[in-house]
């Protein structure tokens, strides 16, 4: 079930934005809480791709995150049927990150989210821009540590679960200190 509250107009609160004098964004971020599997109901920190694709202009209490198949997301998805009017969880490689938000686009998705190939990559985030195509994409595309993509995977083989309920983008200003549930192998 994909639940959304419409209207929002502080995007502001949903993401962590630093501002230099000109306007140029040079940390920014976005949250996204695992809802279920339970062993992995922590707050994740994602970026949003550079200079393509869109923003999120709905809430989505509940939506589904679905690894696609093939992990890559490179062309037509085995998995496509399911990714429609939800999220995809997506790997890096094989082609560009603008292939890969078109191809889930194409597949009615969204937002697309993608995480690094490096499992043990725990703190670099990847800027994901434009190739050199010249062709656009409307949908979300976040980019996720791959630490935090893998051990999302990885819960959900070991439950058998075929996605993933989250909700996006979280805003983590209105969350306590205390409250906040981080991934324990991530350090904030």
């Amino acid at each position: 079930m994909v639940r959304g509250v419409a209207g929002w107009g502080c995007f502001w609160l949903w993401c962590s934005t630093c501002v230099l004098a000109h306007g140029l964004r040079i940390h920014e971020y976005l949250y996204f809480q695992v809802l279920s599997p339970g062993d992995i109901r922590y707050i994740f920190t994602v970026t949003p791709a550079k200079d393509f694709g869109g923003v999120f202009h709905t809430r989505y209490e509940q939506i589904q995150l679905v690894p696609a198949d093939p992990p890559e997301a490179c062309g037509p998805l085995n998995n496509g049927f399911f990714i429609q009017d939800q999220i995809a969880l997506v790997e890096r490689g094989g082609c560009s990150f603008l292939s890969k938000t078109r191809v889930v686009q194409e597949h009615g998705g969204r937002a697309v989210i993608i995480s690094d190939n490096a499992a043990d990559n725990d703190s670099f985030y990847v800027e994901m821009i434009q190739d050199s195509s010249r062709r656009t994409a409307d949908i979300p595309a976040l980019f996720l540590l791959g630490r935090d993509g893998y051990m999302i995977r990885r819960s959900l083989e070991q439950h058998g679960l075929p996605w993933a309920i989250i909700s996006i983008p979280v805003n983590v200003t209105s969350i306590p200190t205390f409250e906040l549930l981080q991934p324990p192998w991530t350090f904030w």
